[in-house]
């Protein structure tokens, strides 16, 4: 790895993540702003169903990450989806999904920072607005100038507050469970209370539906994972612990985290304009947990919006190299840094700050930018699953001689693909969700057009229409 250094500092990134980097990474992408700010409203509109939600979400995305995992090992010379998808599908997929990718992560990172604003009004409801998101997106900058190991080390920490904070939070509300805890309104906290006011299903078929909108962002990020495996030390032992863990820790984070919640706090109570965990902890008289559980979720929403920008400029850095972006973000400092695709992806960040006297406060920005958000992330996702259709077709040998191979391979993808036309029409059915999915197609259309630009000149300068993604062992490789 040293010698790579050495010779290539320009137009390399380094491995500088570490197993316990990885873990993490995993962990923290799969508990994002969606849970801690975004969950308030699904209970509000699903009811107790959002557990359901979140389950059947949970059990897709987990066969889109094992699709991924095997697509990633099957060559370590692939350092994005980006490169899946044009090795698979051809140079126009990867300029697809790649910049599709970049866009999506933008509005996140908005949609973050919006959150961020939130919270900070929380503590104080005079602080304008537009300080916190600028004080966010400078500070999000400035991390992400640091080397990948600081972001490692980063995104550990933020990830263990995370897991800390949800787990202290089952736990205070398994003790008031336990202690019939009555709350000042006289609500005793009890796990009837998740089904005895209406019933699990308590909105019908058309709750249980709408649920799906901003449930599936909860989930953006999980696939950080595999973005961070370019910049592993050892990706064929930990990507596999990473993506194997994600059904224990949705059981965990989401599901048993909200459960809690909806047994202390009776779902109808639940105010959906804010975050329940703060409110659960601010109901049962624990004030002081819940301004931590504040900061917690401020932090959550900090480190999404960092692992977005990380995830961002690694695209931007290799649509770069295979001459789909300007040669510029190829560019890296000699810490390994792709400093001008991060300092490009920034300065959108900033747009965050007119989007919040835009509309009609924050909670309506974070679900106009987030159900955008979710639009160009099935799609993302979607290409991933069909990557792994052709790869499976086009390389069976691969696939045989795999040692993570995705369960239920032959079936499996095309469940996954059918889930996410259903999530497409349950995002046009919601008067709120319909607008952003309506304005996605304006994106694509950008995209093809200028696809058809950069072909054009790639062609007339007799240039290759991607780089090739090396055949050859890679150096990791254990043979």
């Amino acid at each position: 790895m040293s010698t790579t250094e050495v010779a290539a500092p320009h137009d390399e990134m380094q491995r500088g993540l570490k197993n316990r980097h990885l873990q993490l990474i995993a962990i923290g992408g799969a508990i994002g702003t969606g849970l801690f700010l975004g969950s308030g409203k699904l209970i509000s509109v699903s009811g107790p169903s959002i557990i359901f939600v979140y389950m059947v979400i949970g059990f897709f995305v987990f066969f889109v990450m094992r699709a991924l995992g095997e697509l990633l090992l099957s060559n370590l010379h692939y350092k994005t989806f980006g490169d899946i998808a044009k090795d698979m599908l051809g140079p126009w997929a990867g300029f697809f999904v790649s910049w599709n990718y970049w866009f999506s992560w933008v509005i996140a990172c908005v949609a973050d920072i919006v959150a961020i604003t939130a919270y900070v009004q929380w503590f104080n409801p005079n602080i304008p607005a537009w300080l916190p998101a600028l004080i966010t997106a400078v500070i999000l900058t400035v991390l992400n100038l640091q080397p990948v190991k600081i972001f490692g080390e980063t995104e550990f920490w933020f990830a263990i507050i995370k897991i800390i904070a949800i787990l202290g939070l089952i736990a205070v509300g398994l003790i008031l469970v336990v202690t019939n805890f009555q709350s000042p309104e006289g609500d005793v906290a009890a796990f009837s209370n998740i089904w005895s006011h209406g019933g699990m299903f308590p909105m019908g078929a058309s709750g249980f539906v709408l649920g799906f909108q901003m449930g599936i962002f909860s989930f953006i990020g999980v696939e950080l994972v595999g973005t961070a495996a370019a910049e592993t030390e050892n990706p064929r032992k930990t990507l596999p612990k990473a993506i194997n863990s994600i059904v224990v820790r949705i059981l965990i984070f989401y599901v048993g985290a909200l459960a809690i919640i909806m047994s202390v706090t009776p779902w109808d109570k639940i105010e959906p304009d804010k975050s329940p965990f703060v409110s659960t902890l601010a109901v049962a008289g624990f004030g002081l947990a819940a301004f931590a559980i504040q900061l917690v979720v401020l932090t959550s929403a900090a480190s999404s919006a960092n692992s977005g920008l990380y995830s961002g400029t690694r695209m931007l850095f290799g649509l770069s190299k295979d001459a789909h972006a300007p040669a510029a973000f190829s560019r890296t400092n000699n810490r390994g840094v792709p400093t001008k695709a991060v300092f490009f992806t920034c300065v959108f960040l900033f747009s965050a700050i007119p989007l919040l006297f835009a509309g009609d406060g924050v909670v309506a920005a974070f679900t106009f930018v987030s159900s955008m958000c979710a639009t160009l992330i099935l799609f993302t996702w979607g290409s991933i699953v069909v990557s792994y259709i052709v790869y499976r077709r086009r390389f069976p040998e691969k696939h045989a001689a795999s040692k993570f191979k995705m369960p239920l391979a032959a079936v499996a993808p095309w469940l996954v693909l059918g889930f996410f036309v259903f999530i497409a029409g349950t995002l046009l059915y919601g008067d709120d969700t319909r607008p952003p999915f309506l304005a996605a197609p304006i994106w694509f259309l950008i995209l093809t057009l200028l696809w058809q630009l950069r072909k054009r000149k790639l062609l007339r300068d007799g240039r290759p229409l991607t780089a090739a993604i090396p055949t050859v062992a890679h150096p990791l490789d254990e043979e």
